[in-house]
C-alpha cells in the first residue's frame, strides 16, 4: 500500500478579471482530476511551469487547501474525512517546506521560536525538551545550536532554508511536501539544499513530494516524476523512463528547456 494516495483531485478558484472597469466573475481550474501515489521512502518529483497547479496539488495532499472533489489517503487514513484528534495526528506526520526562505520565516521570531512552534502547537513536552528537539533538528540540517537565539535576518538565504527544513523536520514527520525549496536560491546553494534533502531522506526515512520547475533537479532527486500542465498530470513514470523516453510533447519541451546542473556534495 502506498504511503500517499490521491484520487481524482479537483480544485477550482474563483477569479475576477477587469473589463472596462467592470469586474467579471470567472473561474480558474487549478487542478483537474489528478490521481497519484507515492510509496513510503520514495520521492515523487512534480514538475511543470509556473501556474500549472503544482503547489495547489501539494497543499491539497496536506489538506492546507480543501479540494472541490476527490480523495486523499495517508497510510490508509482518509485525510479529508479526518477531524479532531485524528487530523492532529496526521498533521504531525505531514509537513511542508516552503519556496521562499525570506518570506516563510517570521522576522520577529527567534530561530528557537520558529523551529519549536510546531512542537508547541502539538502540545509536545516541556519548553526545555522542545529546545532540545529544535537543537537536534538544526544540527541535522547543518546548523549549530547557537542559531536558536538569533533572528532570520542574521542568516543567508541558504541558511534560512535550512531553518525552514528544521521546522518541517522537528516533529519527525513521515511525509514532506517540498514546494520549490531551491528556486529562490542561487544554483550552488540550491544544490547543497538538494543534497541535504537527499541525506535527510536516508537518515529519517522520509517520503517526499518534491515540486519544481527544473527537470534536472527532479531527475537527480526523484524516483518517479509526474509532469503537470494546466492543472492535469500529462505524464507520470519512473525517472529514467520520463527523462530518456518521454511520451508527451510537453515533457520533451521541459527536458529541452532546462540546462544541466552539477550537484556538488559540499
Amino acid at each position: 500500500m502506498p504511503l500517499i494516495e490521491a484520487r481524482h483531485l479537483t480544485k477550482t478558484f474563483a477569479s475576477g478579471q477587469s473589463t472596462f472597469g467592470m469586474r467579471a466573475a470567472g473561474q480558474v481550474r487549478a487542478v483537474h482530476d489528478v490521481s497519484l501515489t507515492i510509496e513510503a521512502g520514495a520521492t515523487l518529483g512534480l514538475v511543470g511551469e509556473s501556474g500549472s497547479g503544482k503547489s495547489t496539488l501539494g497543499r491539497m495532499l496536506l489538506r492546507l487547501v480543501e479540494p472541490d472533489s476527490g480523495e486523499v489517503f495517508f497510510d490508509g487514513h482518509d485525510v479529508l474525512r479526518a477531524g479532531g484528534a485524528e487530523l492532529r495526528r496526521l498533521r504531525r506526520d505531514m509537513q511542508i517546506i516552503f519556496q521562499d526562505p525570506f518570506g516563510s520565516l517570521d522576522p520577529r521570531m527567534t530561530v528557537e521560536q520558529t523551529v519549536c512552534e510546531p512542537l508547541a502547537i502539538h502540545g509536545s513536552d516541556s519548553r526545555t525538551t522542545r529546545r532540545q528537539h529544535a537543537a537536534e533538528a538544526l544540527r541535522a540540517v547543518g546548523l549549530d545550536a547557537s542559531a536558536l537565539r538569533r533572528y532570520p535576518h542574521e542568516f543567508s538565504g541558504g541558511q534560512r532554508q535550512r531553518i525552514g527544513i528544521a521546522r518541517a523536520l522537528v516533529l519527525r514527520p513521515r511525509f514532506i511536501v517540498a514546494d520549490e525549496p531551491v528556486s529562490a536560491l542561487d544554483v550552488s546553494v540550491g544544490s547543497q539544499i538538494v543534497n541535504l534533502l537527499k541525506q535527510l531522506q536516508r537518515e529519517f526515512s522520509l517520503t517526499y513530494l518534491f515540486i519544481s520547475h527544473s527537470m534536472p533537479i527532479v531527475r537527480y532527486l526523484a524516483d518517479r516524476i509526474a509532469v503537470m500542465q494546466r492543472g492535469e498530470i500529462v505524464e507520470i513514470g519512473d525517472t529514467g523512463q520520463i527523462t530518456t523516453a518521454p511520451q508527451h510533447p510537453y515533457t520533451r519541451t521541459l527536458l529541452e528547456a532546462t540546462p544541466e546542473i552539477e550537484f556538488s556534495s559540499h
